[in-house]
C-alpha cells in the first residue's frame, strides 16, 4: 500500500497591524513556509466587524501582494489558488493574527495509525447583489463545500470539524446597482444583509453536509431549528463570491496535526473546549470559534444587555465575551472567534474548533 502524499502544516503568526505580512514574510524568508504550499489563510483584524470594516480588505489585500511577489505571479493567480478569510473585530483580549494553511508533499513519512488533520479549499462564483442571502447563495455554497471536502479527501461529513467561509454583504452601491436592473434585493439594510449572508452560507454547508434535509430561502434568520454544527461564516465588503475552508481529519495524510471539535451551548459553554482538548491532547496550535448575543435576551436564565446596546452592536459584545471565555479555558488570547453566529451552532450557541498536535 502507497504512503500518504500529503501533509498539512498550520502557523499561527501575531500580527501588528492589518498589513502586518512581515510575520509570514520572516517564515518565508527562513524557510519555514513555502509560500507555493500556502492554500488557505484565516485571521483576525483589529477593526469593528462591521458593513465599514476595510482592515478586513487591507490585510487581504497586502497578503495577496506578499504571496504574488514570493510566487512572481500576478495577484488574479493568488486569489485563483488561495483562500484569504479575514474576520474584523478583536474586542476584550483577543489578539490579531494569521493562521496560515499549507499542503505539503509528505514524501516517503510512513501513514500515521489515524487520520490527520486534512484541509480542502472551494470557490463559489460571484454573486449579483440579488442573490446573497437567498436561495441561489445556499446552493452555490453548498457545492463549494462539496468540492473542498473533494479537494481534501475526506470522505465521510462526520469527518469534518470546521468549516470557515467568508462571504460577501451588500452597500449602497450594490444595491442601487441591482436596482437599476430592475432587482430586487434581500434587504436594503447593509448591515443586515451581512446576517442574511451568514445565514445562507451556514445552510449551504449544513446543506452540503447533510445537516439538514432542505433549506429553503424563506428559512435563512428566520428558522432558527435549521443550523450547521461545524459552520463559521464571516460577511465582508472586500469580496462578492465564497471562499470556503474545510477542515476535517482524513486518511493518506501524515504528520502530527488533528482536528476536533464540539458546539457551545452557549455563550459560556468552557466545557465544549475543555473536552475537545482532553480528547486530542497535546499542544494546541490553533482555536477558531463562533460568537453570538442570545438572541432570547438571556444566558442560562440570567439577562443580558448585549442586543439592546445602541453604542456597540452585540457581535462586538459577544466576540469579547466568548473570546474570554475561551481564553480562559485555553490559556491564550490568540484566537480566531467570529462573530455573528446565524444557523451556526443553536441560537446563543456555536462551534468551536481546536487543532493540536497529537
Amino acid at each position: 500500500m502507497s504512503g500518504p502524499t500529503r501533509r498539512a502544516r498550520v502557523l499561527r503568526l501575531a500580527t501588528a497591524g492589518p498589513q502586518d505580512t512581515a510575520p509570514l514574510a520572516a517564515a518565508i524568508d527562513r524557510g519555514e513556509v513555502d509560500p507555493a504550499t500556502v492554500v488557505a489563510i484565516v485571521g483576525k483584524t483589529e477593526g469593528n466587524g462591521c458593513v465599514n470594516d476595510f482592515t478586513r480588505g487591507y490585510a487581504t489585500l497586502a497578503l495577496k501582494l506578499l504571496l504574488a511577489e514570493r510566487l512572481g505571479c500576478p495577484l488574479a493567480e493568488v486569489e485563483a489558488r488561495v483562500a484569504i478569510v479575514m474576520s474584523g473585530g478583536t474586542e476584550g483580549g483577543l489578539s490579531p493574527h494569521l493562521l496560515v494553511f499549507c499542503r505539503v508533499s509528505a514524501g516517503a513519512e510512513a501513514a500515521p495509525s489515524g487520520k490527520r488533520l486534512a484541509i480542502g479549499v472551494g470557490l463559489t462564483r460571484a454573486f449579483r447583489p440579488e442573490e446573497i442571502g437567498r436561495q441561489a447563495q445556499i446552493a452555490a455554497t453548498a457545492g463549494a463545500v462539496t468540492a473542498a471536502m473533494r479537494d481534501a479527501g475526506i470522505d465521510r461529513p462526520g469527518d469534518v470539524h470546521f468549516v470557515q467561509i467568508k462571504c460577501p454583504l451588500l452597500t449602497k452601491e450594490r444595491i442601487e446597482e441591482a436596482a437599476r436592473r430592475g432587482a430586487t434585493v434581500a434587504t436594503d439594510d447593509t448591515y443586515h444583509s451581512m446576517a442574511l449572508s451568514r445565514g445562507a452560507s451556514a445552510l449551504g454547508v449544513a446543506l452540503a453536509l447533510g445537516e439538514v434535509d432542505a433549506a429553503p430561502e424563506a428559512a435563512v434568520c428566520r428558522d432558527w431549528s435549521l443550523h450547521s454544527g461545524v459552520a463559521s461564516t464571516s460577511a465582508g465588503v472586500e469580496l462578492l463570491r465564497n471562499e470556503v475552508v474545510v477542515l476535517g481529519n482524513a486518511a493518506g495524510w501524515a504528520g502530527d496535526l488533528a482536528i476536533d471539535h464540539e458546539v457551545m451551548r452557549d455563550a459560556i459553554d468552557a466545557g465544549a473546549a475543555r473536552r475537545v482538548l482532553e480528547r486530542l491532547g497535546g499542544e494546541t496550535v490553533a482555536v477558531l470559534a463562533k460568537a453570538e448575543a442570545a438572541p432570547s435576551g438571556e444566558i442560562r436564565g440570567r439577562r443580558h444587555t448585549m442586543l439592546d446596546d445602541s453604542d456597540i452592536h452585540s457581535t462586538r459584545h459577544a466576540r469579547a465575551l466568548v473570546g474570554g471565555v475561551l481564553a480562559g479555558a485555553v490559556g491564550d488570547t490568540l484566537l480566531y472567534v467570529s462573530g455573528g453566529a446565524e444557523h451556526q451552532g443553536p441560537p446563543g450557541g456555536g462551534p468551536v474548533a481546536i487543532i493540536a498536535k497529537v
